[in-house]
């Protein structure tokens, strides 16, 4: 304390010149309105420089893990290319990677449930931006669900996670296709039905979309067979699959288009 003391006796010109200084100052600027007006910039000037700083910091480390899923995405799609030039060489092409019955739109996710049995999700895209009922929704990973319902501007999302959700999945090894639904329980995990014993499949096995319905293209990951069993008549498997996604964090959604859907649905419609 005595240090503080002797401090200010020594100071005490200079502190007096400081103190003198500020109240002149701010008696300028409460006196002129252009001197008033400069201060309070310049005062926004760096409250704002020190929000944006922080918010930028924030975002970085909120951010990172959607840096992580864009980088694991483009590196599928660099591999999609790369499939691509090689299969142009060649006599035999993929119809799936030249395929151009499908179109991509992009959204964000502002609302998500995966507590309840039946959960929707809520993007913000809707008619004015073409989406439409029974649209595939998926994500850098895999699926999320299919367009429920449409609003002008947003859209609700029947989730995987949803026990009435019935999407058409097959094991990638193999072509056997069943059914993949939710029981309601755990949002890891999702259950694909009427898989023929023949199948055999393995823990650890590949599950995608079969491309048997007129919502998503062949080949979009969904999960891995966490374990399964023989149904009760011993005909069919019951199969635990691992969601790619973590449906409890996502933000970022493609919505697909399927072009041709109409005229596939008015064809299935007359038989």
């Amino acid at each position: 304390m005595q240090q503080i003391i002797n401090f200010i006796i020594r100071n005490k010109n200079f502190l007096l010149f400081l103190l003198l200084f500020g109240v002149s100052v701010l008696f300028t600027i409460q006196s002129h309105s252009y001197h008033k007006s400069k201060f309070i910039n310049s005062a926004n000037f760096l409250t704002g420089g020190v929000y944006n700083s922080v918010n930028n910091i924030s975002g970085y480390f909120n951010l990172k893990s959607q840096n992580q899923l864009l980088v694991e995405e483009n590196t599928r799609l660099r591999s999609l290319l790369n499939n691509a030039k090689i299969e142009i060489d060649s006599i035999f092409i993929d119809s799936l990677t030249f395929n151009k019955s499908y179109r991509f739109y992009n959204a964000n996710i502002i609302k998500n449930s995966y507590s309840l049995s039946d959960n929707f999700l809520t993007i913000n895209k809707g008619k004015n931006d073409s989406i439409e009922q029974d649209f595939g929704v998926v994500s850098s990973k895999g699926i999320i669900g299919i367009i429920d319902k449409t609003s002008n501007n947003y859209a609700t999302v029947l989730s995987v996670l949803n026990t009435t959700s019935r999407i058409s999945a097959q094991l990638k090894k193999t072509n056997h296709f069943g059914t993949l639904t939710w029981d309601g329980n755990l949002p890891e995990l999702t259950q694909l039905i009427d898989i023929p014993k023949v199948a055999n499949p393995t823990v650890g096995d590949t599950i995608i979309t079969s491309g048997r319905s007129s919502i998503f293209p062949k080949g979009i990951d969904i999960g891995v067979i966490e374990s399964f069993k023989l149904d009760d008549a011993e005909n069919y498997y019951e199969i635990e699959v691992k969601l790619f996604n973590d449906m409890t964090n996502i933000e970022h959604v493609y919505i697909i288009e399927n072009i041709d859907a109409p005229e596939i649905n008015n064809l299935l419609n007359e038989n």
